[in-house]
């Protein structure tokens, strides 16, 4: 997440919590078992929001080795308060506040597509982790339609094509975020995807958190006419199946090295 995604988390973090939570935290736990990160090792969390994923690498290697960032002061605040020892601190990926070679390792979980500049986000990670190091980064399959937040952008479109959706977001399409990686200079380029499945028991327990202002979505369903909002959220009841449901979400994974090695 960069300077340019700031306006779309300047959020409490437990809004985002009840919002995307609900699947990063299962994607967290993944990632963080794909990527191998073990006791002993330095890690950096970019774009660590409200600490899904840094509450991940504490458990593994201790809150005195793991670095936190996140350009929104409230997310900042809040993985401050929920991991006690974690320096966590306010930048943005493009402009890592850390000397080379600083950690060995670096992480961004669904952050890419919200940098500025995705190809500078991803080379300052390289830059700051050893060499050989792990770098590495997710994005959910926006593109594929497989995202969580597929089924609210489809019905957005249905009831207005002017819609604004993720298609596009960097990294959200298959092979995307290793083209990144490799324009940013990154080694031993690899790609693969993860899944997490979420269960609702209701209709109204998927719906509203889309109310709570957090994300693109979030902005976008709080700019809504009433009757419009309505519109969408009809929609999605009919492109969902009928409760109790479960989501299947997929996300595309990179694992890189840094460069030198």
């Amino acid at each position: 997440m960069s300077a340019s995604g700031v306006s779309f988390f300047d959020v409490p973090g437990d809004a985002y919590s009840r919002f995307m939570g609900r699947y990063s935290e299962p994607l967290a736990d993944q990632f963080v078992e794909l990527v191998v990160v073990e006791p002993g090792q330095r890690p950096l969390d970019v774009g660590c929001g409200p600490g899904v994923l840094t509450a991940r690498l504490v458990l593994r290697c201790g809150a005195e080795a793991v670095t936190a960032v996140d350009p929104s002061s409230s997310f900042v605040e809040a993985a401050r308060e929920r991991l006690p020892g974690v320096d966590v601190r306010e930048a943005s990926a493009e402009d890592l506040p850390f000397a080379d070679d600083s950690f060995d390792a670096a992480l961004a979980q669904l952050v890419v597509h919200f940098m500025a500049d995705p190809v500078a986000g991803l080379r300052e990670m390289g830059r700051v982790t050893t060499r050989g190091g792990t770098v590495s980064a997710s994005v959910w399959d926006h593109y594929g339609g497989t995202g969580p937040l597929s089924p609210f952008w489809r019905a957005a479109a249905d009831v207005d094509p002017a819609a604004p959706n993720e298609d596009l977001f960097a990294g959200s399409r298959e092979g995307h975020l290793a083209e990144l990686a490799e324009d940013a200079g990154l080694d031993d380029v690899r790609s693969t995807a993860l899944s997490v499945r979420i269960g609702f028991a209701r209709f109204e327990e998927w719906w509203a958190p889309y109310l709570l202002g957090v994300g693109t979505a979030g902005v976008y369903a709080a700019g809504l006419a009433p009757d419009h909002l309505r519109a969408v959220e009809q929609r999605c009841r009919e492109l969902l199946p009928e409760a109790p449901f479960e989501q299947v979400s997929k996300a595309w994974v990179v694992l890189a090295r840094a460069p030198g090695s």
